[in-house]
């Protein structure tokens, strides 16, 4: 297990050097460092690549997989360890460090095509991406689907069948619930879009993020074109937003990374640099991004209390009332843009990328044809068309990295999100009145004790029958949507 641990560190240090890599990139890197710093990473991959499927890593994990056992901690590392091995192992050395160098390019291009709205710039990249993606798949090799060999990556044992069996379950009520909102006056949120300070959108987003609970003696928060939470060690996670005129961007996007980087920061130190430590799976790990953008972030409670102190730090809301902000800051209207969408459209948004994705990988949609195709499914679901490609369909960075299989994650994670939550109130109790006083330990007390402490020790299915003793549910999701606009909306 010691000769095992002193691979996984190596492993771990190339793999956390191309994460610096990468965040400096979205960060700080002026655009002109792209094409070397494809190929920095391309060598790096490749080398993290060789250290993992090493003859010296084979024979330690197999010693140790006799030495260990499987239900401690070390038998953890030992079983995410062979999980990454057996990956690994299906894909060549030349393929990583190409797919490395290309999404490198790709992200490069991606934001120039985007600023300047010219998908026909960008389409050889995409095509070149799907592509990768198509070759990824092949290697890992799968069963029934193309997708099948993708989306296992981010949620084990997740199959195309069972995010098509998740969308059944949510996508009629929700349709159903948002066009019995629709036939109410919606509430007018035209106050939150303005010409806010940026220094004081930071200021405040930075007193959100250290209120409910993230360290910053070990995080930080940056700028970037989308934001995004990363992490070097247990020590160290790194938070991204964006300040733009519309104020909810930089207020939930901050509580989103945050609810993400607080995971992060709740594995035991003792963990950190090997492969237990961290977010158990990309549904869990969105899960709490939601958790606190939403069900904290978005609650009255939260801004009964934080109210009075953003309309101190922007007095362009002390006209307005806290009901009156509550209500806009949770307007239920089909949007273009899925990281400003509402809690109920969201999952729509999440709906057509995966089912864009399953058409592109199948070999049924060409890439030249997603603009369009694109506009119709949003016209379809969402009863709305883009007028640009820069909000429609180049609108999101992962497909510029090949990340495909990606996407019904966020969804799992708001149904996750309500699922985790109703067993939180039924051990801390009044959820609304601690954080009407500001009080949010006992909420991240409990997420630390029974959800963050163990890291990736359990598998995704098994936390979440030692959390909420069943598989994956929707109906705390569907009941707490239902009774909140209800709420809102007089329904």
């Amino acid at each position: 297990m010691d000769a095992l641990k002193a691979r996984l560190f190596e492993a771990n240090a190339i793999g956390m050097a191309i994460a610096v890599l990468d965040w400096d990139q979205q960060c700080n890197m002026p655009h002109g460092g792209g094409a070397a710093r494809a190929e920095h990473v391309g060598v790096l991959s490749k080398l993290a690549h060789e250290s993992v499927v090493s003859d010296e890593t084979q024979r330690a994990l197999e010693a140790a997989e006799r030495e260990v056992d499987p239900n401690t901690v070390d038998g953890a590392c030992v079983r995410l360890t062979r999980r990454g091995l057996d990956m690994e192992t299906k894909l060549p050395g030349d393929f990583v460090a190409e797919k490395a160098r290309a999404s490198a390019q790709a992200h490069e291009t991606w934001v120039k095509a985007r600023t300047a709205d010219d998908f026909e710039a960008f389409r050889p990249t995409m095509e070149k991406m799907v592509e990768i993606a198509r070759q990824e798949a092949e290697y890992l090799g799968y069963k029934d689907h193309i997708y099948d060999a993708l989306t296992d990556k981010y949620e084990e044992g997740a199959t195309k069948k069972f995010w098509d069996g998740m969308f059944d379950q949510i996508r009629q009520p929700l349709t159903d619930l948002v066009a019995e909102i629709g036939k109410k006056p919606a509430p007018n949120d035209a106050f939150l879009t303005g010409n806010w300070d940026e220094a004081k959108q930071r200021e405040f987003s930075l007193k959100l993020m250290e209120a409910i609970g993230f360290d910053m003696e070990r995080g930080r928060l940056d700028v970037a074109a989308h934001p995004f939470c990363t992490n070097f060690s247990v020590g160290d996670v790194r938070l991204t937003t964006r300040f733009q005129e519309f104020l909810p961007t930089s207020i939930f996007g901050t509580l989103h990374e945050a609810g993400h980087g607080m995971y992060e920061q709740g594995s035991p130190m003792e963990w950190d640099r090997l492969p237990v430590a961290g977010g158990v799976s990309l549904g869990f790990h969105e899960s709490q991004s939601r958790t606190w953008e939403n069900i904290v972030g978005r609650s009255k409670a939260f801004w009964k209390f934080f109210y009075p102190q953003l309309q101190q730090t922007l007095t362009q809301f002390q006209s307005i009332s806290m009901d009156d902000f509550y209500r806009s800051v949770n307007k239920v209207e089909p949007s273009l843009i899925r990281v400003e969408a509402d809690e109920l459209t969201y999952n729509l948004h999440i709906l057509i990328r995966f089912e864009l994705e399953c058409e592109m990988l199948e070999g049924t949609l060409a890439v030249k044809d997603l603009p369009a195709a694109w506009n119709e499914k949003y016209e379809k679901y969402l009863g709305i068309t883009p007028p640009n490609d820069k909000d429609g369909c180049m609108q999101d960075v992962h497909w510029s990295a090949a990340l495909m299989g990606y996407f019904p994650t966020y969804s799992m994670g708001n149904i996750l999100s309500y699922q985790i939550w109703s067993e939180l109130e039924k051990s801390v109790g009044d959820t609304n009145a601690l954080m009407e006083k500001g009080e949010f330990k006992p909420i991240l007390d409990w997420l630390i004790d029974n959800m963050y402490q163990h890291g990736q020790r359990f598998q995704p299915q098994v936390l979440l029958q030692k959390l909420c003793g069943g598989g994956l549910d929707a109906q705390p999701y569907l009941n707490g949507m239902t009774k909140k606009y209800s709420e809102i909306y007089g329904l």
